[in-house]
Formats: C-alpha cells, structure tokens, sequence
C-alpha cells in the first residue's frame, strides 16, 4: 500500500472568462476538488457566463477579491477566455505574485497566453494547442510536443485529449509541493 501525500488544506483557483475549454476547466476543477484541494473559480466579474461548449460558469470571486489569497495553484485553462484575460494586469499580477511566491501554475491549450503575457515562459520548456506554438516560440520558449509535462513550477499541457495527462501530472507535482 503507497502512502501519497494528501492534498487537503491546499487552495486552488481556477481563472475563467466567457469561451473557456469547459472540458479542461470542469475536469480539472473536480480533480483538485476530489484530491481535497479547496477549488475557487475566479473571473473578471461575478456574473455568469458560458464556457466555449456552453456549459454555465459561475465564478466564487473576482479577481481583485483573489488578489491577496495565498493560492497554493493557479490553472489556466485553454478555449478563448486566455485571450480575455491577459488583456487584465490584475489577472497577469495574481499569476505572476502566485508563481513568484513558489505556487504551482498549471496551463493547457490556449491557457500559456496568460503565461506569455506574465513574462513566464522564456527559456521554459512549453507546449499548449498548436495555434499558439508560434506565440510560445517567440516569447523565448522551447515549444516541446507532449501531451503534459511538468516544468519546475509548471505544469503543462496541450489540448482537451490530453486532459488526464495534465491532470495527471498536476497532482503529481502537488504531491511535492511544499508551502
């Protein structure tokens, strides 16, 4: 019988915006969740909104409300909201403040824009969806075709079909995290 580490008494947020991949927001949300991480949604605004597939999205917290949480992970999902958030300098702020107080950042598909615009990737190792190769490349990151990797702070993944991987290797690296 392995003895992994429990992930209870950690704190999540995942940032969405109207167009966000609902399949990698939903599924990583639950998998935090049934690991025992407390998970909070956090958007632009409270409102509700649709995600890319037109599942509902309703947010815990808006983004300033999130500012000062001390979030142990940060997720970025994928679909078009990335490209409504990193036009947001609090969301770019909480992401850059989280991963430079040692958060795990985790971002798949379309989510490293966020990590771009954050000033985050260069000389990483990074993928995401391959519309965004380019933008990776370019911002100074090795694009790198794997379904998801961890990267130090980062984790990594590329698109809907590689979900369990990203999960995957999302828990994978709570388990060593240290706060």
């Amino acid at each position: 019988m392995t003895h992994e580490r429990s992930l209870e008494g950690l704190k999540a947020c995942v940032l969405a915006a109207e167009g966000a991949e609902d399949l990698e927001f939903y599924v990583t949300l639950m998998r935090l969740q049934e690991e025992g991480v407390a998970v909070d949604t956090v958007a632009l605004s409270m409102d509700s909104f649709a995600g890319k597939n037109g599942l509902k999205i309703t947010p815990d917290l808006t983004i300033d409300e999130a500012a000062g949480i001390a979030y142990d992970v940060v997720v970025l999902p994928g679909g078009w909201a990335p490209d409504k958030l990193r036009r947001s300098e609090p969301v770019l702020e909480l992401i850059r403040n989280r991963y430079e107080a040692g958060a795990v950042v985790a971002a798949i598909c379309h989510g490293p824009w966020l990590l771009i615009s954050a000033g985050l990737v260069q000389g990483r190792r990074a993928t995401g969806s391959l519309g965004i190769k380019d933008d990776l490349e370019n911002a100074g990151a090795v694009w790198v075709d794997e379904s998801a990797f961890i990267d130090g702070q980062l984790v990594w993944g590329r698109v809907v079909a590689d979900i369990p991987n990203f999960c995957g290797a999302l828990v994978a690296r709570l388990r060593e995290y240290t706060k």
